[in-house]
């Protein structure tokens, strides 16, 4: 069902996101690939991100390489990767952040230029479009979350899906321990190895990582609701926009694009002035009963993980450290009505008056 309405031949469920991440590295790194990722081997990827869209770069023993993000959607810098481009990198990790759709042209036209693997981590991203087609379509194998914050849930869960036989059929296996139960080639495998159980012949190292079934059925019954959802938080997100235009000089808001974005959380920058900071703001809306939090990890390097991550960057990613000091985001979910709507805007523009005044 995943499957179709993405548009792709084949998806696996995991039990998160965040495994989702791990098993589609792990699966890259595989040795019966041809260029496979090695130890070493350096994966680009921008450093205003999610923690574990990092973690299993190190896990499989390559090099995250941080880029510079765009401040318009807060997504990779394309020209950024070219740059950063050298002989040890051997594929490109984007993150569709907050539900917005990297610059998908130039950053396929990249990958097959220097014949790199491309993954997408989808997981804030259901829904989203680049080009009137999803995005977790463009590369070779990407990935989902259905954490209880996202579009539709599962509770906890993760979808990795591709149009890769042979990478699919590796997410079968090492989602459960390596074994070879789901795989196409099952039969020729118990021809080969008459001696083995066939209930129990392990072909691949792998992973606990299978969801429960429960999760499933949440998921199914979620997937009615999807489109729904996802059009609510860009109703939500369009009319933030719309009424807080009129402080674009204090504000950076979300640019209406061509291509269609899902609006995970709603991100709010505030432009260095003289009126009035990111901490004032937010200690006003936290004040009025508004929640907020980081623009995901603002420049991960910044964090005090940072000290136990082997990584390299490009440039001086001076985007990321400004969304670090100047970034936050606000709810945005399908139980948001023309009220809470409208209480937002009205406690951001009293603030900003008072402060005009």
């Amino acid at each position: 069902k995943w499957s179709k309405w993405l548009g792709v031949k084949y998806s696996t469920f995991v039990n998160s996101g965040s495994s989702a991440n791990l098993l589609a590295l792990s699966i890259l790194a595989h040795p019966a690939l041809k260029n496979r990722i090695k130890p070493g081997d350096e994966i680009i990827t921008p450093a205003v991100t999610w923690a574990t869209t990092v973690y299993p770069i190190l896990n499989i023993n390559a090099i995250p390489k941080f880029v510079d993000v765009n401040l318009d959607d807060y997504t990779i810098d394309p020209e950024e990767i070219e740059n950063a481009i050298t002989k040890k990198t051997k594929a490109l990790l984007i993150v569709h952040l907050l539900g917005n759709p990297c610059e998908m042209n130039k950053i396929t036209k990249i990958a097959k230029k220097h014949k790199l693997w491309l993954m997408e981590d989808s997981c804030e991203a259901h829904g989203a479009r680049y080009n009137g087609k999803h995005v977790g379509t463009f590369g070779d194998i990407c990935t989902f979350s259905f954490y209880a914050s996202h579009h539709i849930t599962t509770i906890e869960g993760g979808m990795i899906s591709t149009n890769n036989d042979e990478l699919n059929e590796l997410a079968r296996s090492m989602r459960t321990f390596g074994w070879s139960r789901e795989l196409k080639e099952k039969k020729q495998l118990e021809k080969k190895f008459p001696n083995i159980d066939p209930r129990f012949m392990f072909v691949n190292t792998g992973f606990n990582f299978r969801p429960t079934e429960i999760q499933g059925a949440f998921g199914i019954h979620q997937m009615d609701k999807l489109e729904k959802l996802v059009k609510i938080r860009i109703k939500n997100a369009d009319y933030w926009t719309e009424k807080l235009r009129r402080f674009s000089d204090f504000l950076l808001l979300p640019k209406k694009t061509k291509h269609r974005k899902s609006y995970l959380l709603y991100p709010i920058t505030v432009k260095e002035n003289r009126i009035f900071s990111k901490d004032e703001l937010v200690k006003e809306l936290t004040s009025n009963g508004i929640d907020t939090r980081p623009l995901m990890t603002g420049n991960i390097i910044r964090q005090p993980v940072s000290k136990y991550l082997k990584y390299k960057k490009n440039g001086k990613l001076k985007n990321a450290d400004y969304v670090q000091k100047n970034s936050f985001l606000i709810g945005n979910h399908h139980g948001i009505s023309q009220k809470e709507r409208k209480f937002i805007v009205d406690v951001i523009t009293n603030f900003i008056n008072q402060k005009l005044q």
